[in-house]
């Protein structure tokens, strides 16, 4: 069985270990280098962008970040997707810059703006309509070269696959479909 990492430093991890067993496979908390070690893949929950940084800069965990992104899956949700991005704007922060976008942080509004959208996904996620959980979140205004959009919100894409990553500006571990988390294990079996 997969053993999937989650960040626990800040945010939504407990969210994403459930919808983990749901789909599958088994989370493993990670809030030190040396707990890296063992996993098949990592994601990095929503929660607060800048305060997870600082957190991973104070435990040592940014380069071991960077080095297992270059090995390994990681599926970023909303601060998730800003961590991996190349480029972050609104303000301009560091990243650990393993997904070629550029993203924009809260930029469908303050915490007020929150919103729950149903969304028409692509054909790789297949069946109805998936909820989708905007809390903050990130725009995606730049796709790297081999980008694939699963999801689009507003004409802006929110689900996207980039080389052995996935990034989401929302919270899919808020919903009870794990249609999202099930495609990030695929990914995982498949060696990306």
């Amino acid at each position: 069985m997969k053993r999937i990492g989650i960040l626990a430093l800040q945010g939504a991890y407990e969210a994403h270990r459930k919808a983990i067993q749901r789909a599958g496979a088994i989370p493993v908390p990670v809030r030190m280098a040396e707990e890296l070690e063992g996993i098949d893949a990592l994601i990095i929950p929503g929660g607060e962008s800048t305060t997870m940084l600082k957190i991973a800069g104070d435990q040592g965990l940014v380069d071991p970040l960077r080095r297992f992104g270059r090995e390994h899956p990681i599926f970023g949700t909303c601060a998730g997707a800003i961590m991996l991005a190349t480029e972050v704007t609104n303000p301009a922060q560091e990243s650990l810059g393993l997904v070629d976008i550029s993203v924009e942080r809260n930029a469908y509004g303050r915490q007020v703006d929150s919103r729950v959208v149903h969304l028409t996904p692509e054909a790789a996620l297949g069946g109805d309509e998936l909820e989708a959980v905007f809390i903050r979140a990130p725009r995606i205004t730049r796709l790297g070269n081999g980008a694939k959009v699963y999801l689009r919100y507003q004409g802006d894409p929110v689900l996207v696959g980039s080389g052995r990553h996935i990034v989401a500006t929302f919270h899919p571990e808020l919903s009870d479909d794990d249609r999202i988390h099930k495609l990030f294990l695929d990914s995982v079996g498949n060696g990306k």
